[in-house]
């Protein structure tokens, strides 16, 4: 079996759908499919060109006996809608000829990951080119999520992208989704699709506290061993609302307990300019981790805040950094209502919820968690054992092998 990825975004950069597809190849190419990656030259998030790809049309690499091709990309950053189209949109059509030029003639599979919405464009024409079946692969629903968020407000560029989001809905053999709440969704409006759950999980042989206990990052970086350091790593960005971490800081008077912020983003700058205009002392921002180094940084974690917006389109979302925490036996404080509430807050006792943007909440968690090591450990204990249950890649892999030989043999 021959199966084509097709990905603004893969890694050397980090991020959750870089993370998930590398993983999923990696898998899939050990059970004897033959994958390639179509990808763009690696930028993401700071949206610069990294270092020996810079001026490149066309690149052609091998990762784990991966096939990757990546073409050129055009990058600013300008959070103008307009630059982000020009974005999205050399890469659509830098991809395609790639695609079309570079690459083998035939292939079994075309697998789209959206968003970006409009890549779908080069993925259909590349599976009819290639007399592939199409896989349409959404981790955000786009451009409703757009809109709700105010990202994009014109009127008719909405409606032309709910017309391609319908249309490549229409024309996939299979829709694939990351969570539930998005399978819902799309199955309300397409009720005769084929849609496939397809969830972000861990490597938990990877992700596995035993291996880090010598790890002196905490030492490294000037934290007392009796600090309790509360931990978000990640994309600085406007969904995540990060500032509740910030003003709940100011809030807690207890002078073991630490927040950190690691990661980059659109948003940082102005993370760190509300820090300093509170004069905060307890905040600490710290440049994003290659994947190598996290589980040292997350083994000298003692919680993790995961937040979003408190925003009717996140309560199906599912944040990728859930996955890796709780394999690390790391309790998380969740700002996240809906499934993700459901799954790790009710179901898997993982940790402990607090209502999205509401800053007393939060503090009111961050306290339990500081006044019991008993509850950290029984949370964080729980973590790993429900991941392991229910997100573990290697059976995400093993069953998705097993719905690609069944759309093949179609």
């Amino acid at each position: 079996m021959k199966l084509l990825i097709v990905s603004q975004y893969f890694p050397p950069e980090i991020g959750a759908p870089q993370n998930r597809l590398y993983e999923l190849a990696v898998r899939l190419q050990k059970s004897n499919v033959e994958v390639s990656v179509l990808t763009a030259m690696p930028n993401y998030p700071q949206m610069e060109i990294y270092q020996g790809y810079e001026n490149k049309k066309y690149i052609f690499e091998k990762d784990n006996n991966i096939n990757i091709h990546r073409s050129k990309i055009y990058t600013t950053k300008s959070k103008s809608i307009t630059s982000r189209l020009r974005n999205y949109f050399s890469f659509v059509w830098s991809s395609y000829w790639v695609g079309k030029r570079k690459l083998e003639k035939r292939y079994d599979i075309v697998l789209c990951e959206s968003p970006p919405l409009f890549l779908g464009i080069t993925a259909r024409r590349l599976a009819k080119l290639k007399k592939a079946k199409f896989i349409f692969n959404v981790s955000d629903l786009w451009p409703e999520s757009a809109e709700k968020m105010g990202v994009v407000k014109n009127k008719f560029f909405l409606k032309a992208a709910t017309y391609l989001e319908e249309y490549l809905y229409k024309k996939s053999d299979l829709i694939t989704v990351q969570t539930q709440g998005i399978q819902n969704d799309i199955k309300s409006r397409f009720p005769h699709k084929n849609i496939y759950w397809l969830p972000n999980g861990v490597d938990l042989t990877y992700y596995d506290p035993s291996l880090y206990t010598a790890s002196t990052w905490r030492v490294d970086n000037n934290f007392a061993d009796d600090d309790v350091l509360f931990f978000y790593g990640g994309i600085i960005g406007h969904a995540q609302g990060l500032e509740i971490i910030i003003n709940a800081a100011s809030k807690i008077s207890n002078d073991k307990a630490k927040f950190i912020l690691m990661g980059s983003g659109p948003e940082k700058e102005s993370l760190v300019e509300l820090s300093n205009s509170l004069s905060l002392t307890n905040v600490f921002f710290l440049p994003p981790s290659p994947k190598t180094k996290m589980p040292f940084v997350l083994n000298c974690i003692d919680a993790s805040i995961i937040p979003l917006r408190k925003l009717d389109l996140f309560k199906g979302a599912i944040p990728s950094k859930i996955f890796e925490s709780l394999s690390m036996k790391i309790p998380i404080l969740l700002g996240v209502d809906g499934e993700a509430r459901e799954l790790f807050i009710e179901e898997g006792k993982t940790g402990l919820f607090f209502e999205p943007e509401n800053t007393n909440s939060l503090v009111e968690m961050i306290n339990l968690v500081l006044q019991s090591d008993k509850l950290r450990g029984e949370l964080g204990n729980n973590g790993r054992i429900y991941v392991n249950e229910k997100f573990n890649r290697n059976n995400i892999a093993k069953d998705f092998l097993e719905e690609l030989k069944k759309l093949t043999s179609i």
